[in-house]
This record gives structure tokens, sequence and C-alpha cells, in this order.
């Protein structure tokens, strides 16, 4: 499922950031509308990228969804972070209200204000908020590359979730590099792309 859309970038500059989109409880929350059937299997991987990136003093940025009640309410307990990937000091986060990122004005400003950058996404919501945010940024003219094997997608009345998935991440295919994350690093560690 590897493409090679933008894998060119040396890493002897700055390191892509790895952007963590949505690892909030609403997604593991059984009987749940917005319930993420394969999360269990992606958060160790994401949580062992994360963990690459905090060791090496790698930038970080964390996306949350909030929206009105009625959708995903934010005055709920399940809208907060997995305790296990949550933000630590020195990381971005930025709320966002529509399923783009870029629906928060602090987040297009960050990223509008950044040149030159590349950023790595991992996490929930692959079919909402990393797809739109990918489109959004492929029309501002960043660049993104999605770790296939450390996104999973909601599925609301989708009974084959590997094939939908599939699906998604080629739509995103489009607008953004697709990799895996043995893709990432080498055996020493170092990142590879």
């Amino acid at each position: 499922m590897t493409m090679d859309r933008d894998l060119s970038g040396a890493f002897d500059a700055d390191p892509p950031i790895l952007v963590c989109a949505d690892l909030q409880g609403e997604y593991l929350a059984q009987g749940r509308r917005h319930l993420i059937a394969d999360a269990d299997a992606i958060m160790p991987r994401c949580l062992e990228l994360m963990t690459l990136w905090r060791d090496n003093l790698w930038p970080v940025i964390h996306l949350k969804r909030i929206a009105q009640a009625a959708w995903f309410n934010p005055a709920s307990n399940l809208t907060n972070w997995i305790a296990e990937l949550k933000p630590q000091p020195g990381e971005l986060t930025f709320e966002h209200p529509l399923p783009s990122a870029y629906s928060s004005a602090r987040f297009a400003e960050y990223m509008s204000n950044m040149r030159s950058i590349r950023c790595l996404v991992l996490g929930f919501s692959l079919d909402e908020t990393i797809l739109s945010t990918i489109v959004d940024g492929f029309h501002r003219s960043h660049r993104y590359q999605v770790i296939a094997d450390a996104v999973a997608c909601r599925r609301p009345g989708v009974d084959d979730v590997v094939s939908y998935k599939a699906v998604v991440t080629k739509v995103i295919g489009n607008f953004a590099g697709v990799l895996e994350s043995m893709d990432l690093t080498r055996a020493s560690g170092r990142i590879a792309v």
C-alpha cells in the first residue's frame, strides 16, 4: 500500500512534524456512534511513533475534535485524550470544530507561517479529520504523509472495515504520501524519509 508521493525530503534538515489526529476516548467507547473498530490495533503503533518523536525531541502536534453537543459533546469526558496518547508539555494542541483541522483558526495560522515542513499523520478518523485536513492542506501547498498502519476509520454502517480503509487511503494518496511505519525507521531507529 506504500505510495511514493513526496518521500524525497532529506532528513538532514528539520524532521517532519508528527500530527496526532483525534486520539480521544469517544472513539474507543463501546456502543457510541463514533466507535473505531480497529483502534486497539493501531494504538500501540501510535504510541511507538510518538515515543520515537519524543525521545528525539522532534515536533509533535495533537488535533482534538470538538463540535456541537448534538454531534460530539465537548463537555463530555469522552472528548478527553486517551491517557497513553495525551499531549505532553511542549507539544502543540489544536481543537477543531469541523472535520478539517484547518477549521481551527490557530492551526490554519500556524501552518501558514511554517515554511518547507512535512507532516506525518497518525490517529483516528481517517475518513473524516485526516482526509479533510490533508485535502485542505494540499490546496494550501502543505506536505502531508499518512502512516497507513497507524490510522483508523470510523465505520458507520460498513461491515468490511479493511476494504473501506483501503478505499479511503487510496483517495488520500491523491493528495498526500502514504507509507507504513516501518518505512519510517531503519534498524538504527533513524528516520528514513
